[in-house]
């Protein structure tokens, strides 16, 4: 934790994305790039419970050693707390947030991630992984951990996902603003 007002979340899935994340959390600002030693990336559904709003599994981290993740250290104000909670499904059971200490430029930080319980593993949707890779991309992940993500496979679902059509809005406001 930062102070009283603000708090560090290591964000390794699909709030790599900065649109993503801001969509229920608005305080969120990159604070930096950073990597966590011993865990991998996996793709699931809490108690193999497919995400409607994904149709796919979803991304989570397991302990294994010599592995790494990297990922986004968003700064964050308290107040968008519950709403990242709520996100993450916290309330259901589905992910439990836990302090894990991230490497950034040499020095070490303390951030809230979140690890799903009851992890049944699943292929990722084509959609879902578009948008790590999208994140990995706008925040400048090492470039073989980028093509790292770009390989994993898919579940190759169709499907129109309302999520998407939310983040291309948001996306599209960003480009609108930054246009005028």
């Amino acid at each position: 934790m930062e102070n009283n007002q603000t708090f560090l979340y290591f964000a390794y899935g699909s709030n790599l994305l900065k649109e993503r994340l801001q969509l229920r959390n608005p305080s969120a600002t990159v604070h930096c790039v950073a990597r966590l030693k011993d865990y991998r990336l996996v793709f699931g559904n809490y108690k193999g419970l497919a995400s409607d709003r994904w149709h796919g599994g979803v991304a989570s981290i397991e302990h294994s050693p010599g592995d790494e993740v990297w990922g986004v250290v968003w700064r964050m104000n308290i107040s968008d707390l519950q709403s990242l909670d709520n996100q993450e499904n916290v309330m259901l059971g589905a992910y439990r947030p836990v302090e894990l200490q991230v490497m950034t430029k040499g020095q070490e930080i303390n951030c809230r991630t979140y690890i799903m319980n009851s992890c049944v593993y699943a292929q990722p949707s084509p959609q879902y992984l578009q948008v790590i890779v999208m994140g990995a991309e706008q925040n400048g992940l090492p470039k073989e951990y980028q093509e790292k993500l770009r390989a994993i496979e898919t579940n190759t679902y169709e499907g129109i996902l309302p999520m998407m059509a939310e983040l291309d809005q948001a996306r599209k406001r960003i480009k609108d603003k930054a246009n005028h």
